[in-house]
């Protein structure tokens, strides 16, 4: 009798293990580069759904987001992370998602759905005081740093700096490109005399410049910044006007910089986006994740010292840059754990 009951209960045993394997599901995840925002928060959302037992994350760091917000959307990958404007170019078949045609990217860009926003970055205006720059109107005959040689990156820098500067590409001052690995190193070395692309506040190439010399961080000018014109700028797609009291940039970026501001607000542009799930993603996964991220979310600003400033757990439309022209909305498992959560998630962003 008692080794039929040890029999059963090793089978019971046996089974419940069998179940549990069964309920953990493989998912495949890509982000960009180890380090920054994004790829900080892909990892943890790993290590969260490892910990919970839901599900085995296979990431891929370092990767294209143009490419992967693609394959997001053909079910090639489950999850992605990434800037609003891509699924906003790929549901209208633009910019490097072109060659796919309105009807290809009309009927991919529903695929690509919200587990949660966060602000990715900060574009901003730096250079070593050695330099001598006065501010965002002091750029004519300068070699300024606009990003890689092509993406959405570029094409803000320069946008931002003839509405703040009044200055032209090519026509007023030379333009730098490198590729993201580079950025650092082509202002320390001289290659770009000023960097207008995106920082956070300490973030792994404001750290690298910084200890090489005195820098300053300028602030948008606040008339030009307050302009119908600058603000349809800063809110358009994939993007939102951001500003946060010049102390708190100060002490993220610490000794040896200077913040350039006409009072005590410090004003950028905050690249808004999130972290994405296919929406073929079973609902009670999609739970789970996005259930985790809430959890965690006081451990997830400590994550780095610049992950506090970057609304994680803001659901705000105009800071998350939610509804309007981003096309994107919440998976039904996630907008579920946000309500649940007591968090109120705006109805246009509800799938």
């Amino acid at each position: 009798m008692l080794r039929t009951l040890k029999t059963a209960a090793l089978a019971v045993t046996a089974a419940l293990t069998a179940s549990s394997v069964v309920a953990q599901v493989n998912l495949t995840a890509n982000t960009a580069g180890a380090g920054t925002a994004s790829g900080l928060t892909a990892t943890a959302m790993v290590e969260y759904a490892s910990d919970g037992g839901y599900a085995n994350i296979q990431l891929k760091d370092g990767q294209t987001g143009t490419l992967y917000v693609q394959a997001l959307a053909e079910g090639k990958v489950d999850l992605a992370n990434g800037p609003f404007i891509l699924p906003f170019l790929l549901n209208r078949a633009a910019g490097p998602y072109a060659s796919l045609g309105k009807e290809t990217g009309a009927e991919l860009g529903p695929n690509v759905q919200l587990l949660y926003p966060y602000t990715l970055s900060i574009f901003t205006m730096w250079a070593y005081d050695a330099k001598g720059i006065s501010g965002w109107d002091d750029l004519k005959g300068r070699k300024v740093l606009n990003g890689p040689p092509r993406g959405a990156a570029v094409t803000n820098s320069r946008a931002l700096i003839q509405m703040f500067g009044g200055l032209k590409v090519d026509e007023d001052y030379e333009s730098v490109t490198v590729s993201w690995n580079q950025a650092a190193s082509a202002v320390i070395d001289g290659t770009a005399d000023v960097a207008v692309i995106p920082a956070v506040f300490p973030g792994p190439r404001v750290s690298r410049a910084g200890a090489a010399g005195a820098m300053t961080m300028y602030s948008m000018p606040k008339e030009v910044y307050e302009s119908e014109a600058a603000q349809k700028l800063l809110n358009k797609p994939g993007s939102v006007a951001f500003q946060i009291p010049v102390a708190d940039v100060k002490a993220g970026l610490g000794d040896g910089w200077t913040v350039a501001s006409e009072d005590d607000t410090f004003r950028g542009m905050a690249v808004t986006g999130g972290m994405f799930i296919n929406r073929g993603v079973d609902e009670e996964i999609a739970y789970q994740l996005a259930k985790s991220h809430i959890d965690n979310l006081d451990n997830h600003k400590k994550i780095a010292p610049f992950m506090a400033s970057l609304n994680f757990g803001v659901l705000d439309q105009k800071v998350a840059g939610l509804c309007g022209p981003n096309p994107v909305k919440f998976h039904p498992g996630a907008a579920r754990a946000w309500e649940e959560a007591g968090f109120a998630v705006p109805d246009c962003a509800k799938p």
